[in-house]
């Protein structure tokens, strides 16, 4: 950015009002930089998410007991939370004045204002604070950021003066809970719609059936209150455990229709909009244990006792289903007045369709081609229906295929693909990918976390995810709404559990859904953080932003340490001590002269702080050596081919970044040791977990070659017992080679007897080993 100023003088004046003019220029300057500075960005409010405009004026607001709420017209916003932390913090909360008073924080609704829907104008001087908006919406957001800027010194309770004006990026702005997989209470779910709305997150989407319970009482339906709620046992440890084992406890309940009208009001009260789903055409295991009829086999169903796909899903050839789920939609609706209802449309098997005469029938019918379009039948079917109602439908991307229903709302959880794909159709689109904000993720690589679905989602990463496609034009973009996070509870099985999942990274998605993606910087955000730390009371919130990741650099060489904690030092090891004060200070990345665990801890002020961090690095012949694949990976597991050789293994839980996977079909590579080698051993980790649909290889062969070439086969094994990550290493005969070929055939479609049989299996690989 370039300032100038230009002022035009007589020269013979010049020596005189040279001192004075760049005294003038520089005082000018400096106050015209501060002001744009703090209106651009300058945000030493700590408000989160971050304001789009701030200035910060001169003096102090003092809040006592004498300071009233004002509401101009009438028009109220709830200040529960805003009460609550002042009589925390004071002993005093504040009350309402029909009248403006002298010393008072006003709230003003001018709908002629030019303050975009839900945006807010917070104005805060010595004499008073004045909160202005062209709706409700904003008035409330503005009480929340001024909520954020009380301060306390001694017994002074008081606002720094600030100009603030605010408003969001995304009008939907979003977060999903399960209350299938596990229940929580009203008052745990009305804890969490206050943190909610405390950062600006205008929608709760209740996740309330799935296979392994019903959530909602539907009285014309019995049978799903006192047969589908509950489940006869519940999976104890991770589902890719084999054999799978059980607590043999009775689970289950459901919520009244007057609990779910009171968690309704509750939430619109803090400008929340509640969105049920009621999952359909798949994920209907515990409606059909209740009612038979409704499958396409009549039975006997139970309700599911662990976590995945069943196969067994609404018979969409029989017009009981569509009676029934419209009976079930006649309830639902006037529970909730969103203008949608999300009908899942998610993982739905067709192997039960391909069998059923009656889906048959339907298909030859209605002339589709395939079970594709007969789910696109189904949805289509119930989105017209619920358009008679007055609402409209939100389905997970699966609905995309087939073909979209006319008017639905398309939520992309697989990746980005969907949502480009409904954007491109002209469909609106909510942004869910769920390797950037899927809350059930790992939040960290320590071994002492708790169990979790997988994968791995620090805070940063969800931080730093950008909802808004680049493959979309500006005509497209518009379709993306919004962006949300889901909170899946398999492995959430206590609301202590849900809260150090669900946050601070949900406030994290709040920052990305509102602000501005240019004022986003992570370090900035974790200063604010910090201070907000205090607005958690009650949440069993999770530290693990503050702990210490790394990375293989420098072609595998060394290897990097980096945290995000303020004022720490890292203290590591390499002789499997523990790290202590007097360890070795981390300055640059750890070269590793041989194979040996590298050990660290994160100190402040002396004292340790956060979790031990370990990793074993492996240093060999093939570390740090050129990989060439035939084709890359796939999914979740399309990353660099160099992890194969970057001296780190996989994780057990498949979520550290370094596993290569294909699904159904096989893998190939070549290694270049750079020159003709004498080797004795070649090696190779896959991963067998066939609860996860992750299944070795039918034959692993190794190859070498001087040439490149012409090969010549030293290894094959085809037995691969070992569940979790078998290692397969095979001592040779000491021969040359510079080029070694590795191959592993993919079992392709998983067999009958297997979960998931008849979908592809994945065949997961990670480093290689040649020594």
């Amino acid at each position: 950015m370039k300032i100038g100023i230009m002022i035009k003088f007589s020269q013979k004046n010049f020596l005189f009002i040279r001192p004075m003019i760049f005294a003038f220029i520089l005082t000018v300057s400096l106050l015209f930089c501060s002001k744009l500075l703090q209106a651009q960005g300058d945000h030493h409010s700590g408000i989160i998410p971050r304001p789009a405009e701030e200035i910060k004026k001169e003096g102090t607001f003092i809040i006592n007991p004498d300071t009233k709420l004002f509401f101009a017209n009438g028009r109220k916003v709830n200040a529960s939370f805003f009460n609550q932390y002042l009589k925390d913090l004071s002993g005093f909360s504040l009350q309402t004045s029909r009248q403006s008073a002298s010393h008072g924080i006003s709230f003003l609704i001018d709908s002629a204002s030019n303050i975009p829907t839900e945006g807010y104008m917070l104005d805060v001087s010595p004499k008073n604070i004045v909160i202005k908006a062209s709706d409700e919406h904003g008035l409330f957001y503005g009480l929340q950021s001024l909520t954020q800027l009380i301060k306390k010194k001694g017994k002074k309770i008081f606002v720094d003066s600030y100009h603030i004006a605010d408003a969001p990026r995304f009008a939907y702005r979003g977060m999903h809970l399960d209350v299938a997989r596990h229940l929580f209470s009203v008052a745990a779910i009305k804890k969490w719609l206050d943190q909610l709305a405390f950062y600006k997150i205008n929608t709760f989407h209740w996740h309330l059936t799935d296979d392994q319970g019903w959530r909602i009482e539907i009285k014309k339906y019995p049978l799903l209150q006192s047969v589908s709620a509950f489940r006869k046992e519940t999976l104890i440890g991770h589902k890719r455990t084999d054999p799978h084992l059980f607590d043999g406890k009775r689970y289950g309940g459901y919520y009244t229709q007057e609990e779910v009208k009171d968690v309704v009001a509750y939430a619109a009260d803090r400008q929340i909009t509640t969105i049920p789903e009621i999952e359909m055409p798949g994920h209907a295991q515990a409606v059909l244990a209740a009612y038979p009829n409704l499958g396409c086999t009549g039975g006997p169903y139970q309700t599911a006792t662990y976590w995945g796909v069943f196969e067994d899903v609404f018979c969409a050839g029989n017009e009981e289903t569509f009676h029934f789920l419209e009976g079930v939609m006649d309830e639902v609706i006037p529970l909730f007045p969103s203008k949608y209802v999300h009908i899942g449309g998610d993982e739905c098997p067709k192997t039960r369709w391909h069998n059923c005469p009656k889906c048959q029938k339907r298909i030859r019918d209605e002339k589709l081609k395939d079970e594709h379009e007969l789910q696109s039948y189904f949805i289509a079917r119930m989105e017209k229906y619920l358009h008679t109602k007055g609402k409209k439908i939100i389905g997970w991307d699966e609905i995309l295929e087939g073909g979209l229903a006319p008017d639905a709302t398309v939520m992309s959880w697989r990746g980005l693909e969907g949502g480009i794909a409904a954007a491109k159709l002209q469909h609106d689109v909510i942004m869910t990918p769920e390797k950037f904000v899927y809350l059930d993720y790992y939040q960290s690589l320590s071994k002492t976390e708790p169990v979790a679905a997988g994968g791995y989602l620090p805070l940063r990463k969800i931080y730093e995810y950008e909802p808004m496609p680049d493959e979309l034009s500006k005509s497209e973009q518009r379709y993306i709404k919004g962006v949300q996070a889901n909170a899946w509870s398999e492995y959430l099985n206590s609301a202590a559990q849900a809260e150090y999942m669900i946050f601070p990274r949900i406030i994290a998605l709040a920052e990305t859904a509102w602000s501005k993606p240019e004022y986003k910087k992570y370090p900035d955000f974790l200063i604010r953080l910090n201070q907000n730390l205090r607005f958690l009371k009650g949440i069993h919130y999770a530290t693990s932003f503050n702990e210490i990741t790394g990375e293989s650099v420098k072609n595998a060489s060394s290897f990097k340490l980096s945290t995000d904690l303020k004022n720490a030092e890292i203290r590591y090891t390499i002789n499997g001590t523990d790290p202590t004060p007097g360890s070795l200070k981390y300055i640059s990345p750890v070269r590793m002269e041989k194979s040996g665990t590298l050990k660290a801890r994160l100190f402040k002020d002396g004292k340790a702080a956060g979790k031990l961090y370990e990793q074993i690095l492996i240093k060999i012949l093939a570390t740090g050596k050129k990989v060439s694949l035939a084709q890359p990976g796939q999914g979740n597991y399309h990353v660099d081919p160099q992890i194969l050789t970057n001296g780190v293994q996989g994780s057990p839980l498949y979520n550290n970044g370094e596993w290569l996977g294909y699904s159904g079909v096989d893998f190939e590579a070549v290694v270049d040791l750079e020159a003709v080698q004498t080797i004795s051993e070649v090696g190779l980790n896959t991963l067998n977990y066939q609860w996860q649909k992750m299944h070795p290889p039918k034959l692993l062969t190794f190859e070498v070659s001087t040439d490149n070439i012409s090969f010549k086969e030293v290894s094959r094994q085809t037995v691969f017992g070992k569940e979790g990550i078998n290692m397969a290493r095979q001592k040779l005969k000491a021969m040359p080679a510079r080029y070694v070929k590795i191959k592993a055939s993919n079992i392709g479609i998983i067999p009958d007897g297997f979960y998931g049989a008849g979908t592809k299996a994945w065949l997961m690989v990670d480093e290689i080993i040649i020594n």
